[in-house]
Formats: C-alpha cells, structure tokens, sequence
C-alpha cells in the first residue's frame, strides 16, 4: 500500500502536465472538428443555390474526406519526423487558411475546395495532437485521454450544425473568417505548449502495423463509422428538410445527438481501460446494425430525428475503442505514434469520402434504404470477424 502510494505521488506531476495538454489539444479538436460539420444544416441551401443532385451534396460533403485521404499520410510522417507540435501548429495554420477560403467561395467547385483544404490540415492537426498525448500520457490511461479528446471533437462537431445554421443567418463570411482567426490564435498558443520528442517512423515498422490483424481492425472501424456517419449527414438532414424542417431544427437534432456521444466517449475511454477494446467495439456493432435497419425503414421525420441520435451513440462508439486499439498495437509492433494515428486519419478519410459520395449516389438510383441497409450488411460482417477475434485470443490464452 505503501509503495503504492509512493508511485502515485511519482505520478501526480506527470498527470497534472498530461492534463494541461489533453485542455489545449481537446480545444484544438474542438476547433477543427466543429468546423466538419459547420455544412451540415447548409446543405439543403447549398443544394438549391448551386443546383446540385443528392449526388452532388454527397460529393460536396465527400470532398473533405478525400482531402484527409489525400494528407493522411503526409500528416502523420510530419508528427512523426518534426514532433507533434509542429505538425499541430503547421496543421492549425492551414486550417486558418482553409476557412478564409471557405468564407470567399461562390461556387460549388471552389467551396468544395475550401473543403478538401480544411480536410488536409485536419491530417496533421489530428495525427499530431493524437500523437501528442498518446505519447506524454501513462500507458494505463491511454484510452481515457483518446476518449476524452474524441468527446471534444464530438462536442465540436455536435456545435458544428449550430454554428452553420448561426452562420446562415449571421453571414457566412464573417462567421468563418472570424473562426479563422480563432484557429490561428490556437496555432499561436500551440507554440507555447510542452513539445514531445519526435519518434522514428520506418517503413518496416508500418509493414508490421498493416500486417496486424488488430491493427487493421482498429482503421476499419475508423472506415466504417466514418461510412455511416457520411450517410448519415447527407441523407437525415435531406428527409427532415422536405418534411418541412427548419435549418435550425436540424442543427438542433444533431445538437442532442452529439451531446449524447459526448457524454459517452470518456466513459468508453475508462472502459477500454480496464475491460479491453472487443466488448465495447462488438456492442457498437450490434447496437449499429438495429439502427441502420431501423433508419432504412424510417419515414416519420420526428422517429428519423430520433434516430439521428442513437445513430451518434452507436456509430460514434466505433471510434474510441478502435484508436485505441490501433495505438496500442502500433506500439506493440513498433511503429511511431505519429505515423499510426496518420494511417488512422487515411482509413477514416477513405470512409468520409465514400460514405456520402457513394450513399448519396444509391440513394439517388435505389432508394434512401438501401445505403442504410449497406452499412448495417458491413456492421455485420464485422461483428462476424469479431468473433473469430475473440476465438483466436481464446486459444492462445488456453495454449
């Protein structure tokens, strides 16, 4: 008891200065995640302005996943080789950048630049902050700090839909410019944090990583919340605007929806901790599977509004478990924090990008059901490859 005590108090200043770094980097994800989903409830309008097909608001959503896919990797090599500082600071000037752009846009084509844009900086600001605190964190408390940075960005991107639908009335341009402004005053107090040592980042350590089931599974379950989640966001606001819906009731259904996610990743973040990463990853599985099926069948706009939220809690439960999962295999064979979580960004940007591009596309031809009922198909089959998980580790404990 003794010694145990003694380690605490080891501890105690360690804590205290991973503390003050999860505040700055939660803010940062706050920032950045809030500005993903700030085009949620401007979708329809866009949709009118710009004449675009379901379709086309899916490629329009879609493009700041192919701007992720596209910097993922560079990202992480950056948090990796320059330290995740630099690659945050970099990331928050370019996202600074980013959001003018955003504001000036008159077309289709040159907002969905702006997209692709605020998708690459987000790479880096991601893969670095991630990085950061993965790093400087105790190894035991590694899934409560990625749980609460991911409640951040979920409390920024349950805010995102209300500052969109804020900025419609207030104006566009002054609301992103100023949010601009605020993201560079982020980049300015990022320099002045405590920095963490650069790790290498070799291809044989990557080689390791993609060749580790675990590791694999950690970035599909990035894909597919990401998939589902793409869908989500172009189809609910589409179904609840001809149902008669206001942007701001929109925006509010979305409110609650991510309230409820941000009160549940801390407590997945404690939870992988001290249970493992498969329990809580197969029961947002399951609970997703029930949801998309659901969603498939759903026409009244109140029941889809509701659903809207059990969509947050159990596609979003996906997250923390499965970047938890990735990190700590990405240690365990060797390859650099910063470089991992920049993998993890890739796989999370490649379902972005098709989630609402393609779901848009087969609602356009089939139906609004048959993405839902795609993705609960895909939730499926995961939950199947759980299994043989589970039954493999099983094994080993027993041999």
């Amino acid at each position: 008891m003794l010694q145990r005590r003694r380690n605490m108090q080891d501890l105690t200043p360690i804590l205290a200065g991973v503390r003050r770094l999860l505040v700055l980097v939660s803010s940062i994800i706050f920032v950045d995640a809030m500005l993903f989903t700030a085009l949620t409830p401007l979708i329809p309008g866009y949709v009118e302005e710009f004449d675009l097909s379901k379709t086309g608001a899916g490629v329009l959503v879609g493009t700041y996943g192919a701007g992720a896919l596209f910097g993922g990797i560079p990202g992480g090599l950056a948090a990796s080789r320059w330290g995740p500082k630099r690659a945050v600071v970099g990331g928050l000037v370019l996202l600074g950048i980013a959001c003018v752009a955003f504001a000036a846009a008159d077309s289709a084509a040159t907002l969905g630049l702006a997209r692709f844009v605020q998708g690459v900086s987000s790479t880096a600001t991601w893969a670095g902050a991630l990085a950061w605190i993965a790093v400087v964190a105790p190894h035991s408390r590694r899934g409560e700090v990625i749980g609460t940075a991911f409640a951040a960005a979920v409390f920024g991107a349950v805010l995102g839909p209300m500052f969109g639908g804020v900025a419609e009335f207030v104006g566009i341009r002054a609301s992103f410019v100023t949010v601009g402004l605020v993201v560079l005053a982020f980049a300015t107090l990022a320099t002045l944090a405590r920095s963490a040592p650069a790790e290498a980042a070799t291809l044989s350590g990557l080689s390791r990583a993609l060749r580790d089931a675990r590791f694999l599974g950690g970035l599909w379950l990035n894909t597919l919340a990401a998939m589902l989640f793409g869908v989500l966001v172009v189809l609910a606001p589409l179904d609840l605007d001809d149902a008669g819906w206001t942007t701001f009731g929109i925006a509010a259904a979305f409110l609650v929806a991510g309230l409820l996610e941000v009160a549940l990743n801390p407590l997945l973040g404690r939870a992988t901790d001290r249970v493992g990463r498969l329990l809580p990853i197969r029961a947002a599985l399951a609970a997703s599977i029930v949801v998309a099926v659901v969603l498939a069948i759903a026409s009244q706009p109140a029941v889809i509004a509701l659903l809207v939220c059990a969509a947050a809690v159990s596609f979003g439960s996906m997250y923390t478990p499965g970047n938890a999962l990735a990190s700590h295999r990405a240690e365990a064979v060797g390859l650099a924090q910063g470089l991992a979580f920049g993998v993890v960004n890739t796989a999370w940007a490649l379902g972005e990008l098709t989630g609402p591009s393609l779901g848009g596309a087969l609602a356009d031809s089939f139906g609004d059901p048959v993405p839902y009922l795609a993705g609960a198909a895909l939730c499926g089959v995961t939950l199947l490859a759980t299994r043989r998980v589970a039954g493999r580790r099983a094994r080993l404990r027993a041999a």
